[in-house]
């Protein structure tokens, strides 16, 4: 038999641990309430005979005091109960000095990892994962109930982001942007009036993400549509300028050519101030900001002419790249670009296709942008297109006091995930078990989840003023709480979820692609968005179903339940887990197959989902992206592309980046080491979904997981 500890180890079983356990508190008690030698023996035996390859220590525990009880040594299950809590005492001190010090010296490789985005060399950096070391040791320990730090542990949920609950702050958001660019805002105590200008307005935004960025912990988003004014707003003052100077000197003509070169300038320049400015800014995330430019043209807009201009520029300069410390063209992490396919330009001969275009090419070289269909998302989101929160998660539709829709200025309290194929293997292929055990875990994360929304209730608007006080979310005044947008679905609060493919193949032995599988598939799914529908009706908070909470967890997850449960075929002995709902890498499926069968379920996920197609040697192959883009048009809501190139930010090099003697990353062409520097698509074992690399080292096979 195996023991499964507290921190996930599996040990051999001992019996003498048994009785030296029992024996401690025996010598507390008197006479009759001791438990005899013989006792003790049964009391093993009784364990043993149970017949099971696998215990939790808790649950062994459990029998050792039932069983005292039955022997009526009342006193002693007492003493045994008294001194297994002095043991959870112990447990619950303070955990963090070795890795914080492992911080210090840059020898926390799992942080490392986690985030590419963060130089855990930098001092800023190590302050922040510092400060969230002693944030999730509190969580674990204090803040949180015991069975959901538990449940947590072993892997039948993730509380996302406990590297932050200690603090009352939430995840992502839709930045109100127009609402801070037309009213004002105030930024350290400082009024920021209304841009007069394009470029003013630009450096006003960047300053304005990076102040959202260090007051939360999750992704924003600025919606683009909003900047086309502010370009007039230049046209016309170079407009007036030029004509008071040449009026009557020079042709109209002429002067409209000044206007459009000072103009062009002037739209260059603000569009390389966000660039650039996202780029060199560090939150106090020790890292840039976490934010996605939605690039939107709405066809009735008064300034879709001046929006186009900014899109293109946007595209432009990204399919440039920003030049590193060696002087090489790279592509920046940020901002990410999200960009909306609609009837005018799906390449289908409408007018702004040559933008759609200008966006193929530039996701051929840098990956970037997204793209969402305006005709799908429309008809998930009762007719609106509105841009995720940072990167995947969406609002649901909400309506103000006058009937209006609004997206922007909402965010999302927090997210917690269930491992559904951990629920899968403790079924064991009984259906009735399954949907027992699915109901059982939703309640827990509910109640995690619960924990999320609690930790917010009652904060007052001065723990962030640029949100709560300024107009990213609200106008509230100084002292006043933010309850009221926590509740009546005004924010979303999150059930994600992990491993579709292998809860299906477990229940079913196919998988979800298999018309049997699939049905299978679509009734989890189903069930978990009625669920999720039933606990805002419950409680009228915005409970959302949302896939691709985080690449990394389909690693925890797996990694767990090989610990607990061991090698399954197609399920634990891949190292990972198959992302949500989208398709394993091994399936022999094409990009246009995959993105229908895949639609399906973002129908069902509206609290975020997205997909990937995956193109190699993206540059030699635009027309094929240029179809792809079209299909996605007519048939999924939100997909991107993924390429089996590597990446070199210091160099440049666009190759296949290599794994040294010492188990590092390391480009040939320039030696770089710095993980943070370089980007790892290439999956040598053919694994083409959620960022995952691995390692052939002589026969052994290292798999990691790396967030882009």
């Amino acid at each position: 038999m195996k023991i499964i500890k507290r921190d996930g180890r599996i040990v051999d079983y001992d019996r003498q641990k048994i009785a030296v356990a029992i024996e401690k508190a025996n010598g507390e008690v008197r006479g009759r309430e001791k438990a005899s030698k013989e006792d003790i023996k049964n009391i093993v035996k009784y364990i043993e005979e149970l017949d099971k390859k696998r215990m939790l220590v808790e649950d062994i525990q459990d029998i050792i005091e039932e069983q005292l009880m039955q022997l009526e040594k009342y006193e002693l299950a007492k003493r045994y109960i008294v001194y297994r809590y002095n043991r959870a005492l112990i447990r619950k001190q303070n955990t963090t000095d070795e890795t914080i010090l492992g911080i210090i010296r840059n020898e926390n490789k799992d942080l490392a990892e986690e985030n590419s985005n963060k130089n855990t060399m930098l001092a800023s950096t190590q302050r922040d994962y510092i400060a969230g070391e002693v944030s999730r040791d509190l969580t674990k320990r204090l803040l949180l109930p015991e069975k959901i730090s538990k449940a947590n542990e072993e892997g039948v949920l993730h509380f996302h982001d406990a590297d932050y609950f200690v603090q009352p702050i939430f995840n992502c958001c839709l930045i109100n942007i127009s609402d801070m660019l037309d009213n004002g805002t105030v930024m350290n105590g400082k009024l920021i009036e209304s841009p007069k200008g394009f470029q003013v307005a630009c450096t006003v935004a960047t300053q304005i993400i990076a102040a959202v960025a260090s007051n939360q912990y999750g992704g924003q988003s600025v919606d683009m549509k909003h900047f086309g004014k502010y370009l007039r707003k230049s046209y016309n003052k170079f407009k007036t300028e030029i004509t008071n100077k040449y009026k009557g000197k020079i042709t109209e003509d002429v002067i409209e050519n000044l206007v459009q070169d000072r103009l062009k300038a002037e739209l260059k320049a603000g569009i390389q101030t966000i660039q650039y400015q996202i780029n060199t800014l560090m939150t106090t995330n020790g890292q840039s900001p976490f934010v996605t430019l939605f690039l939107h043209l709405e066809k009735d807009d008064p300034y879709i002419k001046e929006n186009a201009m900014i899109i293109e520029e946007i595209l432009k300069q990204r399919y440039e790249g920003i030049k590193n410390e060696a002087g090489v063209y790279i592509t920046p992490a940020f901002p990410k670009l999200v960009y909306v396919l609609d009837e005018f330009n799906c390449l289908k001969g409408g007018e702004y296709d040559y933008l759609t275009k200008l966006a193929v090419k530039c996701s051929s070289k840098r990956m970037y942008p997204d793209y969402i269909s305006a005709k799908k998302m429309r008809e998930n989101y009762e007719g609106n297109v509105f841009s995720p929160m940072g990167c995947r998660s969406f609002l649901s539709p909400w309506k103000d006091e006058n009937g209006n829709y609004k997206f922007e200025g909402r965010f999302n309290q927090g997210v917690v995930s269930i491992n559904l194929p951990q629920v899968a293997i403790v079924a064991d292929g009984d259906e009735d078990k399954f949907w027992k055990l699915l109901d059982e875990r939703l309640e827990l994360c509910k109640e995690a989840l619960m924990c999320r929304h609690y930790a917010l209730l009652g904060t007052t608007s001065d723990i962030s003023p640029i949100h709560w006080q300024y107009g990213a979310i609200a106008r509230l005044k100084k002292g006043e709480k933010i309850d009221k947008y926590l509740y009546g679905c005004y924010s979303t609060i999150s059930l994600g979820y992990i491993g579709i493919y292998e809860m299906t193949k477990l229940m079913t032995g196919l998988s979800h692609t298999d018309p049997i599988g699939k049905e299978f598939a679509m009734k989890v799914m189903q069930y978990l968005k009625d669920t999720v529908a039933r606990w805002k009706k419950e409680t009228n908070i915005g409970f959302a179903l949302y896939g691709t909470p985080a690449e990394s967890l389909c690693y925890k997850f797996a990694r767990i339940d090989k610990q607990r449960f061991g090698t399954i075929p197609d399920v634990t002995d891949k190292g990972y887990y198959t992302n949500s709902y989208h398709v394993d890498v091994r399936e022999k499926i094409d990009a246009f197959d995959k993105l229908s069968f895949e639609s399906d379920f973002q129908k069902l996920s509206t609290g975020g989902a997205i997909s990937y197609v995956e193109v190699p040697n993206m540059q030699n192959n635009v027309p094929a992206l240029e179809e792809v883009v079209k299909y996605i048009y007519d048939n999924i809501q939100y997909a991107e592309f993924n390429t089996k190139s590597d990446y070199c930010h210091e160099c440049g090099f666009d190759g296949e980046i290599i794994v040294n003697d010492d188990n590092e990353w390391e480009c040939p062409n320039c030696g770089n080491k710095n993980r943070s520097k370089l980007t790892v698509v290439r999956r040598t074992c053919g694994y083409l979904g959620e960022n995952f690399w691995n390692v052939g080292k002589t026969k052994e096979i290292k798999q990691r997981v790396l967030h882009l």
